[in-house]
């Protein structure tokens, strides 16, 4: 079955590729030719993921996912919450939100923060959501390379490692996303 993904995030990609195996042909926008820029405008991660799967699913007729996630930090009132992507401004650079949640958390003991994706599937005009949620963490200063956006500063409940530190394999089995992917695939495969 193929399937868009409504994102053109490589690292994304590769996560959910490896998580569906060979069931599914995964489709990025680049794939399907989407060169918009689609609105995710609201202000809950439910919202933007069935906003973004309903724009690929209405302009192209294919069957979609499209997920949002978001970084929510207790002790900052859960942001940056639907806004982790730009929390550090329009220019999306990880480094800058990193350095802003590291910046709010200065001489802050509760560190406790939770990754939360949303996934909004259509598959012939049919919605479904699946949520996935890790709890942890956050770090006071970056720790490994791999992963991306806020890996680096978060850290899941009993692990010692950072999310960067982890290989894509350990990554997934416990990941915000690969909670909700597997979520998906289970419903999927019924």
């Amino acid at each position: 079955m193929k399937l868009v993904f409504a994102t053109n995030n490589q690292h994304k990609l590769s996560e959910i590729q490896e998580m569906l195996g060979d069931k599914f042909q995964v489709l990025s926008l680049a794939d399907i030719n989407c060169q918009d820029e689609i609105p995710e405008d609201h202000e809950t991660l439910e919202e933007n993921a069935s906003q973004k799967a309903h724009y690929i699913y209405e302009k192209f007729g294919l069957n979609c996912f499209a997920d949002d996630t978001g970084l929510e930090i207790e002790s900052l009132n859960n942001e940056p919450g639907v806004y982790s992507a730009r929390y550090a401004g329009s220019s999306r650079s990880s480094e800058d939100n990193m350095q802003k949640v590291l910046d709010k958390l200065a001489g802050i003991d509760n560190r406790s923060a939770r990754f939360r994706t949303v996934i909004s599937l259509i598959i012939n005009g049919k919605e479904e959501q699946f949520e996935g949620i890790v709890n942890g963490d956050i770090l006071k200063e970056r720790v490994g390379t791999d992963g991306f956006g806020y890996d680096p500063i978060f850290q899941a409940n009993s692990y010692n490692v950072s999310f960067a530190e982890m290989s894509l394999s350990d990554k997934n089995k416990i990941s915000h996303r690969g909670n909700a992917v597997r979520k998906l695939v289970e419903y999927l495969l019924k």
